[in-house]
């Protein structure tokens, strides 16, 4: 008997250590230099504490903010940048905090984050653009509702953005081991206030969309098991204001322009011309 206590405490040990691991490869950074495609045109920025590249249409006021997704840099960016550019859009693409040249002591999930976002739109405010549109890629979306709140911007378009961390740690458990990673999620997500001192109440984009009160284009793949069909539906019930649902047929958790090039342009142009609607 005691031999059986004995391994089961040393198998609860090491499971838990085990999750310590994995929380700790969730949230460690992942710095690096960025080098955008040189035959763009992108100018380096900094705004504030934030690395970014602007790619500038002379005498635009209509500015797009695009924020990647967890684990990426601004070079994600550089795509939907220019054909934003030839439809008379400037873009600053930044490098979220812990990400790319901006520097973090570790990822937030989009708490701090939003601070990045933040600095981006007054960046755009500051350099003559009337309208800003905040685009953010999963953990780029979540950027662009916590924190402080929602990002003062005059429309989002938010693509594969979790509803809730608790939602977030326990489909991507689910995905590597089942049912039995449902049932340790809590373990993982508890970790959050130890690593980072951000509370799971601070981590949940469901909420914090209640606050939205401008256009929203809400997107997400239909076979995303990070991110299910059914948990961006949650995320656009939500919103407060006008809204577009946008469900991209057979996307996974991925990025949704390079998936479907010619639909996302023809998605986006439509919700930015409703937006200057809107707003006219």
């Amino acid at each position: 008997m005691r031999l059986r206590n004995a391994l089961a405490l040393l198998v609860t040990a090491g499971a838990l250590a085990g999750l310590w691991s994995v929380g700790w490869a969730l949230s460690k950074p992942v710095n690096h230099p960025v080098a955008m495609p040189a035959d763009l045109g992108f100018e380096p920025v900094l705004a504030g504490s934030t690395h970014g590249s602007l790619l500038r249409v002379p005498g635009a006021k209509r500015c797009v903010l695009l924020m990647h997704g967890i684990r990426g840099d601004r070079r994600a960016m550089a795509g939907r940048a220019a054909f934003l550019r030839d439809a008379g859009w400037t873009s600053l693409a930044i490098d979220l905090q812990a990400h790319g040249e901006t520097a973090g002591e570790m990822i937030t999930f989009g708490h701090r984050e939003a601070n990045d976002a933040g600095n981006g739109v007054a960046y755009l405010r500051t350099h003559g653009c009337g309208t800003v549109v905040a685009i953010g890629q999963s953990l780029g979306g979540a950027a662009a509702l916590l924190g402080s709140g929602p990002v003062a911007v005059d429309g989002f378009v938010l693509e594969s953005v979790y509803p809730t961390i608790e939602d977030a740690v326990a489909n991507r458990l689910a995905m590597r081991f089942g049912g039995v990673g449902r049932l340790a999620a809590p373990l993982l997500y508890w970790q959050l206030p130890l690593r980072t001192g951000v509370a799971r109440e601070d981590l949940r984009p469901v909420q914090a969309i209640r606050q939205v009160q401008v256009p929203v284009l809400v997107a997400g793949g239909t076979r995303d098991t990070q991110t299910p069909s059914e948990e961006t539906r949650r995320l656009f019930e939500a919103a407060g204001g006008a809204k577009t649902l946008w469900l991209v047929e057979g996307a996974i958790h991925e990025d949704l322009y390079a998936f479907n090039p010619a639909e996302y342009r023809v998605r986006l142009l439509r919700f930015l011309d409703t937006l200057e609607a809107v707003a006219g």
